[in-house]
């Protein structure tokens, strides 16, 4: 009998997240069916991830296990967006849990419109006082390659999380997770799938994503190069339409770095940011929220 091609590949990439992982797996292999597959890709971990994942893959052979020395989130996407042979990726941090119905539902969009490139569902947010927000997707118009970017990159009106999307794999292959970006390595590819491919949403919860401290990522560490570097990677696939937007997302980046630098209390370093978000492009650093903080940042005795 000839097996059942793979429609969905779900991912999980993971680092020392023994502790959270078999919910993230129990919630899987819950719904598992014949067109699905479940890797796992172990980006070098240390602590009781490998003997874990063991007793999971002896109970389901069928579950794959890939351990690599640590290379970084980008690296384990990219390593297990190789290793699947799903149509489709749905991509599952190992802190997070799929919903009861979250195959189910984007099965079903699948087969009703095959063509679809990207599935973007909503979430339920879980913060570690044990309260839940339940996250609708923003609807996504049918917009030109300039206006999709500028609303995901500069309006931040279109929301993309891992874990409540799925995505063609083909796309990931043409715009892997830059390995060059340590944290936020989805921004390029998110920004790419949103101007390239055909995106539908869903109100259905396909996943429960946990808020906590582990999760936070707050290193200032090198920040203005790493911003310079994200900006160089969201650009390097977008289409020559979009291009013309590159400095204003320039100065949107350091805009985020003067408000980190206010919430330390650096001013010396948030004058400097603004003054390169203002040089670069005036309506960006003169939208309310930023040009209120500098006013404060400058007339403040």
């Amino acid at each position: 009998m000839t097996p059942p091609s793979i429609l969905i590949s779900v991912v999980v990439p993971t680092y020392n997240y023994a502790h959270y992982l078999p919910r993230a797996l129990d919630s899987v292999l819950a719904q598992w069916a014949d067109d699905m597959e479940l890797i796992i890709i172990d980006d070098g971990s240390t602590d009781d991830t490998e003997r874990l994942v063991e007793a999971y893959v002896a109970r389901c052979p069928a579950l794959r296990y890939v351990r690599q020395a640590n290379a970084g989130a980008a690296s384990a996407r990219n390593e297990g967006i190789r290793q699947a042979s799903g149509k489709y990726v749905l991509p599952l941090d190992a802190d997070d849990e799929l919903t009861a119905t979250a195959l189910a539902t984007v099965r079903a969009m699948v087969d009703a419109e095959p063509d679809i490139d990207v599935i973007l569902g909503a979430h339920v947010s879980v913060h570690i006082d044990g309260r839940e927000r339940v996250h609708l997707p923003t609807p996504v118009p049918k917009l030109s390659a300039r206006s999709m970017a500028f609303k995901y990159l500069l309006d931040k009106r279109i929301s993309v999380s891992h874990s409540c999307i799925l995505i063609r794999r083909e796309l990931l292959l043409q715009r892997p997770y830059p390995l060059t970006l340590r944290t936020g390595e989805d921004v390029p590819v998110f920004a790419y799938l949103l101007v390239t491919g055909k995106t539908v949403v869903t109100d259905q919860p396909l996943a429960r994503i946990y808020k906590h401290p582990d999760s936070l990522r707050n290193d200032r560490c090198d920040e203005e190069q790493s911003a310079m570097t994200m900006v160089r990677e969201v650009f390097s696939s977008l289409p020559p339409e979009c291009q013309s937007l590159r400095p204003r997302y320039e100065a949107q980046r350091y805009l985020s770095l003067f408000r980190a630098a206010m919430l330390e209390c650096d001013r010396p370093t948030a004058r400097r940011f603004y003054w390169h978000a203002l040089h670069l492009s005036p309506p960006q650093a003169l939208r309310w929220p930023y040009f209120r903080k500098a006013i404060r940042l400058f007339f403040k005795d």
